[in-house]
């Protein structure tokens, strides 16, 4: 992946195109150096030569642009990447992104190909992705992102409140340092589903009303 990581940031996955994208350039480029091969005289098998070599170029080519046009996972963003000789980029941040879902034909599920489609921000717009490989790693990978982008963003909070009550302190309050261990263990109580989030926070209002 070309786009370059931000600080903290981590790659999940990397997911490009299905394979069948290059079989039938493929085929074609093979089956016209057969026959080339095949009703050309000997004298001109130079020139066959020739011909398959130039015309190699267009499936090396959409190799290359296979190879380029991917999509990866990070902590913090979904990264579209394409092209090689000319470049897109398109970011779609895990905060912005309402919803993942892929469908896959019979075809589909027998070679392990499908679309993939992630609706995000309005600003943003929907993205269709075609011909995924693994789709479903794709789509599961980004909700698992999701949520761990959540969590990490609601004990980042919680932290930070912990934090400015204490720097808050005129002098070592016992009962403010009560109150900050407290939050800090009702978000514990949270994160390990003994609390909702909604009791979490009526809770943690009452302290600091206190």
């Amino acid at each position: 992946m070309r786009t370059q990581l931000k600080k903290d940031e981590k790659l999940l996955v990397i997911i490009r195109q299905h394979w069948l994208k290059l079989i039938l350039p493929f085929l074609a480029w093979l089956l016209l150096t057969i026959l080339l091969f095949i009703f050309l005289k000997e004298d001109n098998t130079k020139i066959a030569l020739i011909v398959a070599l130039l015309t190699a170029l267009y499936p090396a080519y959409l190799y290359l642009e296979w190879k380029y046009n991917l999509w990866g996972v990070t902590n913090m963003r979904v990264v579209d990447e394409s092209g090689f000789f000319s470049r897109y980029s398109k970011e779609s941040p895990l905060d912005k992104i309402n919803n993942v879902e892929y469908t896959q034909s019979v075809w589909g599920r027998m070679f392990g190909y499908g679309d993939v489609e992630i609706q995000t921000a309005a600003e943003l717009g929907d993205s269709k992705y075609t011909m995924i490989h693994d789709p479903k790693i794709l789509k599961d990978m980004i909700t698992h992102a999701q949520e761990e982008y959540k969590a990490t963003q609601v004990k980042n909070q919680a932290q930070q409140l912990a934090n400015a009550i204490k720097q808050s302190m005129p002098a070592v309050s016992q009962n403010n340092i009560s109150v900050s261990d407290e939050i800090e263990k009702l978000f514990g109580l949270m994160q390990k589903g003994a609390i909702t989030q909604e009791e979490y926070i009526n809770q943690k209002n009452k302290l600091l009303e206190n």
